[in-house]
Parts: C-alpha cells; sequence; structure tokens
C-alpha cells in the first residue's frame, strides 16, 4: 500500500518538502482552490508566449493594473514580437510607452530585446537562470516569467506574495532584512508545486493584492486563515517590524498599494536590482 506522502505527490505533483510541511499543503490546497474560483481576468493571463509575459511583468512595475490593461495590447500590436522590439529606433520605443512613467523599464526591455535577437539568435531565455541575464530582468521577475511561460518550478516573491507568506508562517523579523528575505525565499521555493507553478505564483499576487493587503486585510474573506499564524494570532501579528531608519535602503521600485487593482509592488530581494518590483 501506498504511503501518505506518495499519496500527496501524486495529487499535487510534488512530494512534501521541508521548510513548509503540512501548514504548506494545506497552504498550497486552500490557494490554489480560491485562485480556481477567483483568478482576476487580465488579459495577459491567457498567454503562455514568453515575450508577451516579460512585457506585461516590466509593465506592471510601479504601475496600476488598470493602466497596463490599456497599454498591453496596445504595445504588442505595435511589437508583438522581440524581434519587432530590438529592430524599433529608441524614440519610438520611448514614444510607445509615453503615460505609463519609469522610463528606466522601456530602456532595459529594448536593450533585453536587442539582446535576444543579437545574442541570443531571437530566441528568449527558457529559464529562471537564463532570463536573469537580460537587462532589467531581477530574481522576481525572472521567477514569474519562467513559471507563467514554461511552467518552470520557480518562485516569484514579490512584496505582497512575501507578505502573504509571512503572515501564513509567521516569518518575523524587519522589512528587508536579509535574514527575513532569505527566510521568505526559502518557503517560497518549497511550496512551489510542480505543476502549475504559474497559477501558482500568480494566486499569491492575487491573494497579497485584494486580500491579504498591507493596510487593511480582509482576513475574514480570506481562503487560508484557518492556516495562518498571523490571523490565529490576531491584528498585531499582521504587521512586520518597520525598516531600522540607521540602515535603511531605498527601494528604486517600493509602489504604493491600490485597494483596487493595485500595482506590481517591489520585489523583496534586492541581490539584483531591476525596474520592476505583485499587483
Amino acid at each position: 500500500m501506498p504511503r501518505a506522502s506518495q499519496k500527496r505527490k501524486s495529487r499535487d505533483g510534488c512530494a512534501p518538502k521541508s521548510p513548509a510541511g503540512d501548514r504548506g499543503r494545506a497552504f498550497r490546497s486552500r490557494l490554489l482552490a480560491w485562485y480556481r474560483r477567483s483568478a482576476r481576468r487580465l488579459p495577459w493571463r491567457g498567454s503562455r508566449d514568453p515575450w508577451a509575459v516579460l512585457v506585461s511583468e516590466i509593465m506592471l512595475q510601479q504601475t496600476q493594473v488598470a493602466r497596463v490593461r490599456e497599454y498591453w495590447p496596445r504595445f504588442l500590436a505595435r511589437y508583438s514580437t522581440v524581434e519587432d522590439l530590438a529592430a524599433a529606433p529608441a524614440d519610438a520605443v520611448r514614444e510607445s510607452w509615453d503615460g505609463l512613467g519609469y522610463y528606466a523599464r522601456i530602456r532595459n526591455l529594448h536593450a533585453a530585446a536587442r539582446h535576444v535577437v543579437d545574442v541570443l539568435g531571437g530566441r528568449m531565455p527558457a529559464s529562471a537562470g537564463a532570463l536573469r541575464a537580460l537587462p532589467g530582468v531581477g530574481r522576481y521577475t525572472a521567477g514569474a516569467v519562467a513559471s507563467i511561460a514554461y511552467g518552470e518550478r520557480a518562485a516569484a516573491i514579490d512584496t505582497n506574495a512575501g507578505r502573504v507568506i509571512a503572515r501564513v508562517f509567521g516569518v518575523r523579523g524587519r522589512k528587508g532584512s536579509a535574514r527575513r528575505e532569505r527566510r521568505l525565499w526559502a518557503l517560497g521555493e518549497a511550496l512551489v508545486p510542480c505543476r502549475g507553478a504559474g497559477d501558482w505564483n500568480q494566486a499569491l499576487m492575487d491573494l497579497g493584492a485584494t486580500v491579504c493587503t498591507a493596510r487593511a486585510p480582509r482576513c475574514p474573506a480570506c481562503p487560508v486563515r484557518r492556516v495562518c499564524r498571523a490571523a490565529g494570532a490576531g491584528h498585531r501579528r499582521l504587521h512586520p517590524l518597520a525598516r531600522a531608519r540607521a540602515t535603511a535602503v531605498p527601494s528604486r521600485r517600493a509602489g504604493k498599494e491600490v485597494p483596487d487593482e493595485p500595482a506590481r509592488s517591489a520585489p523583496i530581494s534586492r541581490s539584483r536590482p531591476s525596474p520592476r518590483p505583485s499587483p
């Protein structure tokens, strides 16, 4: 007779893996069930084209989702392939970005497109590790694109996803501290299922953006409240300690939270800066 752990592996495609443990498996199951019912309908979510996914992720840095809904299809109609953007003059590319702001993003995206065409023969990198070699692509963006476009088992932990994980697993410490970020990434990587990694990462993003928000979390409506340590301990555990002023490091990608359809928030890892920070 197969063991319980073997049964769990056959159901979700992953053997149990520490440090998430039983809480992690329950959390994953509840969150994915919620996402299947409640996922936001966003135009880029129907695409598995790595170029289209990369464009959406870059646009979502510091920009409200409602604005990206408008710009993403328009931009891809003009630059439907990486070759199209690579061949375009810089002034035309910048003009196509007008209204989105944070112009370092489009300069990096343009440079990335040229790198793909000139160095990689027009083939988009097919793994998170390879994607990080592109200008402006950091750990979060690489994980998001690799998991969504290729199904790679890669974590994508931005501020929204990190906040969810910290609350569910009771991760303490000052915001931005190296120790706290290492713990969040370790948990994030352990939680990613072997199958459906893209859906998992987007489920974390959606929960952090719409339910488990920074200032006014809607705990009664949260699908994972029964496995959440912060919710069980009361509101005082919902907020991490503020970053100490003496060691504060300004984040170029820290964005304000918008209650409805928020912008992507900053990736919690600053190991490699990139112009993008969860919705």
